[in-house]
């Protein structure tokens, strides 16, 4: 099926069905990689994570938790990577699981993943509504209530979906380029000046210091959340120009190129302080004066100003990408036909704009009712909304990961024996996947501390029994189809490109 850039995807007719595709060659390598990117947040990350690890958990060993991570889930990406050379598939996850351990465990792994990235959307709208209030009142003086941020964010990344993958990448490459340029400059900044005022410190960056403070497995839990949807890369397969060589590389990129700025500015924000004074820093009322501090001391006031309202666009850019990853994965199961019916609405896609337009409406409604289901509730939408369920979809997501480490290993052995590595396809896969089972233990067992205020909440204490029942949806579901329609139970996992399909 050959295809010419910029022209709406075609369809495949044939038994009565028609397949929709997206549209191919909408975006390049540097495309996948801003949307991959975004989907982590440098600002929100470091802003929102790293004061809360030298706070709460391992102290100024926080930047080498980073380095950690950044290891860990560059070996995971070396098995990951092997497999996207083989198969291109918009459900990511789903599609990669389903070849390497069969269809049941592929479909509970792409509910699972659906899931995730469905309540990370409303978890950002969170963020950034309290990012908007708060700034706006702090500069301006004028109070907007955050529910009318939410309803704006809902509008935009609804928006953006319809028009296509291009649209999002135009704005996201323009919102990333300022909020990763406030904090480097920070960063370079204070490396400059010979550091802080003690000069240059390496024990952030000692990785013996990962593994000590007040809580290391919370450190190293949130380091590893701070890295949560650079796997995104997968699901623009089928609308980039040269899948088999673009995906692997824009996943390595994203993976070591964010785990390095990450490294480089947690490094610098707790230098620039001075250690015990960022310590001081991050434990008081106000814990992003960690970041204030040293930015207003080395590149001026000017730049704490611009940096809170990047804050907001870094969240907006962070909920706009999870969006777009929402939609491609109900798309994924809606095209296959898991129920007819979605074939004929999330499975479609626009004739002009050649987007997941319907999948995209649909995740905004979702997105919207879970917003007005904690509003009705009275949860704050930082502490409240956010927090909860970004724990709920990273537990969703990590999982995920694990599963498909060990789908790589199965894959390679079953289907391409040829290409075996003892590396890239069997080290690799299982220290990725028994690393990722790790992080979620860290998970479970620090989630109340990383849930602060809202410990004692129903939603926190019913997450590990709202993944186990997604999965087991999944796995009934797939069992349903293959003894009820086992046409439909062969397809499970299985639309990718024609022209790159599993081989």
């Amino acid at each position: 099926m050959a295809v010419d850039e910029g022209v709406a995807p075609a369809t495949e007719s044939g038994d009565d069905t028609t397949l929709h595709r997206l549209k191919p060659n909408a975006v390049g390598l540097l495309g996948v990689v801003f949307m991959a990117v975004a989907t982590a947040a440098p600002i929100t990350a470091m802003t929102g994570n790293v004061p809360f690890m030298v706070a709460s958990g391992n102290g100024v060993g926080a930047p080498a938790s980073y380095l950690v991570a950044m290891v860990v889930l560059a070996i995971f990406s070396v098995g990951f990577t092997s497999m996207a050379k083989h198969i291109t598939s918009t459900g990511a996850f789903y599609g990669f699981i389903s070849y390497g351990l069969g269809r049941t465990v592929g479909l509970a792994s792409g509910l699972l993943a659906t899931f995730a990235y469905v309540v990370f959307e409303p978890a950002l709208i969170g963020i950034f509504s309290t990012f908007a209030t708060t700034t706006l009142t702090d500069q301006t003086g004028l109070h907007v209530p955050w529910w009318a941020f939410a309803v704006l964010m809902l509008a935009i990344n609804a928006t953006g979906t319809w028009f296509g993958v291009s649209v999002a990448e135009k704005l996201l490459v323009v919102l990333l380029a300022t909020e990763v340029t406030v904090l480097a400059a920070m960063a370079v900044s204070v490396a400059l000046h010979g550091g802080g005022p003690h000069g240059f410190t390496f024990a952030p960056v000692d990785p013996v210091n990962a593994f000590k403070g007040t809580s290391a497995g919370l450190g190293l839990f949130f380091a590893f959340w701070s890295w949560v949807g650079f796997e995104s890369t997968a699901m623009y397969g089928e609308e980039s120009r040269d899948p088999k060589k673009i995906i692997p590389k824009a996943t390595m990129i994203s993976v070591l190129g964010v785990g390095v700025f990450y490294v480089l500015v947690s490094w610098m924000a707790i230098t620039g302080n001075g250690e015990a004074e960022a310590v001081k820093a991050a434990s008081s009322a106000n814990p992003l004066a960690m970041f204030f501090h040293p930015t207003e001391r080395y590149v001026g006031h000017w730049a704490v100003d611009v940096m809170q309202w990047l804050m907001i666009t870094g969240s907006l850019a962070c909920g706009m990408a999870f969006h777009n990853c929402a939609a491609r994965y109900l798309y994924a199961l809606g095209r296959e036909g898991v129920l007819p019916s979605l074939r004929r609405t999330v499975g479609r896609t626009h004739a002009r704009h050649g987007s997941p337009h319907i999948a995209g409406l649909v995740q905004t409604a979702v997105s919207a009712v879970l917003i007005g289901a904690f509003w009705a509730a009275g949860k704050d939408p930082y502490t409240g909304t956010y927090v909860l369920l970004a724990i709920l979809g990273t537990m969703a997501i990590l999982v995920v990961q694990a599963v498909c480490s060990f789908a790589v290993l199965a894959y390679f052995r079953s289907h391409h024996p040829e290409s075996r590595h003892w590396f890239r396809t069997f080290t690799a896969p299982l220290v990725g996947g028994i690393a990722m089972l790790a992080v979620v233990v860290l998970l479970v067992s620090n989630m109340g501390v990383a849930a602060g205020p809202e410990s004692g909440s129903l939603v926190l204490k019913a997450t590990p029994w709202l993944v186990a029942l997604v999965a087991a949806t999944g796995v009934g579901c797939a069992q349903y189809l293959k003894r009820r329609a086992p046409e439909r139970y062969a397809l499970l996992g299985r639309t990718v490109l024609e022209e790159t399909k599993e081989r």
